[in-house]
């Protein structure tokens, strides 16, 4: 018989999150895999806890100020989730619901000892695990206090961790909603958890067992240290057995006890070998079924697996999907582009089909397959080289693929894999008249694109990005243009490998390269400068600004004393700089032309920090000292044996240095230049499409692949529940930290340094920038966000061109992500600043506001007392 309010386990299935929650629904699904066992029971369904909290009208003004409440707002989180459990608590369970309860606890037996445990509907999904949030308690007998119970794990919903949770993964309280589980107690000998997935490593083939005696609370809670058994292809490859002196055992009367455990069993294995595969096996089964790597909790009872619980691993990094069965590596796209932010799909759709090599998306990233190029021997060498150069990390974390020896088999030399990397193009004449001719090139195509695009519309607005997204490429990867690129690069090489070789000098093209001519993006940093200029000397201004809220403050300036002024000088800016903006390769992010309220910290910043004339001084300067270092290398190199031919040949690479290293930044800007003409056409696309009512924002296209952009121009009809589906993704593919180097096995690596010769507690990264520089960590996420002073040393995850008006105010710079020729490094140089990058986790380990000392010439970090 059905009872209201309450449904039994096996009649539930994975479509019911919403009624049983997420746990009762994994519980429902394992229970139809064959030879899987689950505990038999009920589930108290939503609908009990909707009306039970109907019954505490005080409920919704306190969720009311608890929505108010910011996520770091602790003790506001702490009263109030405590307030509302309080209210829960003292609700009760309602009589009906009470009597559903009671019968279906007799089909059990009514003094069965029973595990009472929390389900809620944004528990255990595919893109969230809410592990632990809610509470569970095991061995409750005897209906009254499985119904106190009942009531206390609806409360639980509103534990102070569960709660923030919420807060700041941005769930609405009222939407998420407690089912309750009651199941038949089981009383195991060993009881633990299964990862099908090694947790720590990604690795898809490699399953962990953790393992220890009695219930499976005294691994969850911490209490003692699993026996921990690796299996790998069918087989146990390592194994560690723990000494567990205490256990978690049941009580004859209800509730629990932890019990010492015997000292001569306390070094026993708590499974055999036999039953860790089993255990294995039996989890392969699982995570079949459900599509993704489980977390899976399981009791041992007389030889017997019962599973209790089985959930998502939700913070592997997703795998790239290829369907062939083959071993693959993948190189991160996002930590050679400084941005390694999640994309959304019309990002990450855009930019591989305007790049110039293949790309896979996974967790919202863009990765490139390297592996033919490491099965080869002779393309092999060439990208490690380059690789290294570029970022030693990702070098180091191939190399440890490499020496596995078994995942990449060399594979003989049989042809390219695509342009050999690394391999340099046709020497180029040093003549500054060639960047000249590449840039007037890139400006006369964005020209003609921009011409070209305002008659299409529709349809055809597609067709013709199509082919617009060919010549994209072609200026992209114009021969020349990539010749004038390496010469930059080479040269740099050159001066820094030789002059160390010759004169003990490390690093020494960063002074070489100080106020190279053409580098569009620090001439960016100097311009904000001058807009600064222009505002400073009107108050009103400057102080309209500082409390300017939104990106409607152009409209307003001119009614103020030099508003028209400041107002011209930003639209300047704006012309000429305004497609940028943080994260710009995903084409979703929002431009500083579409919110130039973003500058607005940086602006003022300059108003307070610099004189008049900041910008001009500060480039003459740094060509000052170019030209005073490069006289005191050649000076030095004469001096040497053999000095004129070596003088000579440095000579001509910084003359080759300077020509080409400012040119590196250009091809970017053109990248971005184009990307907002492509955005501005797309977004008047979208607002047809909800002018028809087919969509209900302009920016829900940003959910959609360019592909399925085009599939609802044509059709008029957008998939709304797509679009929720991808919004939610989105959102997961957020929480995640994607990894330098990703293998088809899913195993995550980000390489390490390897070194010895850095001081006790630094933290080591990469020398990009010569010079050493101490003063005020200022640990900065969002360049809206930031407030510099003058002497401040910024610390941020990563940096892309956007961030170079910063660069101006600052002394010395520490990022988690870049290499020797990604472009923070390239502007530090060009500004002169100590830098030093790939840090790991250094925004998290430099606390806000400590002092620090960079090593822009060693490549480590210091935190000073």
């Amino acid at each position: 018989m059905t009872e209201p309010y309450v449904l039994d386990l096996r009649e539930i299935d994975r479509a019911q999150v919403a009624v049983a929650g997420g746990k009762a629904a994994h519980l429902g699904a394992l229970s139809r895999i064959e030879g899987v066992r689950v505990p038999d029971g009920f589930c108290v369904t939503t609908d009990a806890f909707r009306r039970a909290m109907a019954e505490a009208p005080s409920l919704e003004d306190e969720l009311d100020r608890l929505a108010r409440v910011e996520p770091d707002d602790r003790e506001g989180i702490r009263t109030l989730s405590a307030r509302i459990r309080r209210t829960v608590e003292e609700a009760g369970v309602p009589g009906d619901v009470a009597a559903s309860v009671v019968r279906s606890l007799a089909r059990l037996g009514e003094d069965t000892a029973c595990a009472v445990r929390s389900s809620a509907t944004a528990e255990d999904l595919p893109t969230a695990s809410f592990a632990g949030q809610q509470d569970t308690y095991l061995n409750v007998i005897g209906t009254a206090e499985i119904l106190r119970h009942v009531s206390r794990c609806w409360a639980s919903l509103f534990t102070e961790r569960a709660v923030t949770y919420r807060q700041r993964n941005g769930i609405d309280h009222r939407t998420v909603h407690m089912a309750v589980v009651v199941q038949r107690m089981v009383f195991p000998q060993a009881a633990g958890v299964l990862f099908t997935a090694d947790p720590v490593t990604g690795n898809r083939r490699t399953a962990v067992v953790d393992a220890g005696f009695g219930l499976g609370e005294a691994l969850v809670s911490g209490l003692v240290n699993p026996d921990v058994f690796t299996v790998r292809d069918g087989e146990v490859v390592a194994r560690t057995i723990a000494a567990k002196e205490r256990a978690v055992h049941a009580l004859p009367g209800g509730g629990t006890q932890q019990v010492e455990i015997d000292p001569l069993r306390q070094r026993q294995p708590a499974l055999t070998d036999e039953q860790a595969l089993r255990l294995v096996r039996l989890g392969r089964r699982i995570e079949a079924h459900f599509g993704h790597p489980q977390d899976i909790e399981w009791c041992l009872v007389d030889d017997d697996v019962r599973i209790v619980q089985s959930r998502p691993i939700t913070t592997l990094f997703p795998v790239p999907e290829t369907g062939d069965g083959e071993n693959h590596v993948y190189v991160s796209v996002g930590h050679q582009q400084m941005m390694t932010d999640a994309m959304k799909p019309l990002g990450h759709s855009m930019w591989r089909l305007t790049a110039m090599a293949p790309m896979h998306e996974a967790g919202g990233r863009l990765f490139v397959d390297v592996t033919r190029r490491l099965a080869a021997p002779a393309s092999r060498a060439g990208l490690l080289e380059i690789m290294g150069r570029g970022d030693p990390l990702v070098r180091d974390a191939l190399e440890t693929v490499l020496e596995r020896g078994d995942f990449i088999p060399s594979s003989p030399d049989t042809g390219p894999a695509g342009p050999p990397a690394g391999g340099t193009p046709t020497p180029i004449e040093t003549d500054p008249a060639i960047v000249t001719e590449l840039i007037e090139r890139s400006e006369a195509s964005v020209a003609a694109l921009r011409r070209e695009i305002r008659t299409k519309s529709g349809p055809e607005l597609f067709d013709f990005l199509l082919e617009a997204f060919e010549e994209h490429k072609r200026v992209l990867g114009d021969p020349l243009s990539m010749q004038a690129i390496m010469a930059g690069m080479e040269a740099t090489w050159w001066l820094n490998d030789k002059l160390q070789e010759w004169l003990g000098e490390k690093n020494a093209a960063d002074t070489l390269t100080l106020s190279a001519p053409g580098n569009i993006t620090s001439e960016m940093g100097l311009a904000l400068l001058d807009v600064a200029d222009v505002i400073r000397p009107h108050p009103g201004v400057v102080a309209f600004l500082q409390g300017a809220e939104g990106d409607d403050f152009l409209d307003e300036l001119p009614k103020l004393p030099g508003g028209s002024e400041a107002r011209d000088a930003i639209e300047a800016y704006l012309d000429r700089y305004g497609m940028r903006c943080a994260g710009e390769i995903d084409i979703t992010r929002p431009r500083w032309r579409e919110r130039p309220g973003t500058l607005v910290p940086a602006i003022l910043d300059n108003v307070r920090n610099f004189e008049p004339g900041a910008a001009r001084r500060r480039f003459e300067q740094g060509l000052r000292e170019a030209r005073k270092k490069e006289h005191d290398v050649l000076a030095r190199l004469r001096a040497l044996p053999d000095g004129d031919r070596k003088a000579d040949e440095t000579k001509r690479m910084i003359d080759r240095v300077r020509t080409f290293i400012g040119y590196r930044e250009y091809p970017k800007y053109g990248i971005v230049s184009r990307y907002f003409v492509y955005k501005q056409a797309l977004l008047e696309e979208a607002g047809r499409l909800v002018r028809a009512g087919a969509l209900a924002e302009p920016e829900d296209v940003f959910y959609l692949t360019f592909q399925e952009f085009h599939d609802a121009v044509r059709s008029r009809r957008v998939d709304a529940g797509l679009v929720r589906q991808r919004k939610e993704a989105f959102r997961s593919h957020c929480a995640l930290t994607p990894p330098r180097v990703l293998t088809s096995d899913g195993e995550a690596l980000n390489g390490a340094y390897r070194r010895e010769d850095v001081p006790a507690g630094a933290l080591i990264g990469l020398a990009v920038s010569a010079g050493t520089v101490e003063g005020r960590a200022r640990v900065v996420l969002d360049m809206a966000q930031a407030h510099l002073e003058a002497g401040d040393i910024l610390v941020t995850a990563h940096t892309d061109p956007s961030w170079s008006p910063l660069f101006v105010g600052i002394a010395g710079l520490v990022t988690e992500v870049g290499g020797l020729m990604t472009h923070g490094a390239v502007i530090a140089r060009e500004y002169g600043l100590p830098a030093v990058v790939g840090v790991d986790r250094a925004t998290r380990l430099i606390r806000d506001g400590r002092r620090i000392r960079v090593h822009g010439s060693d490549g480590y970090v210091e935190i000073l007392p």
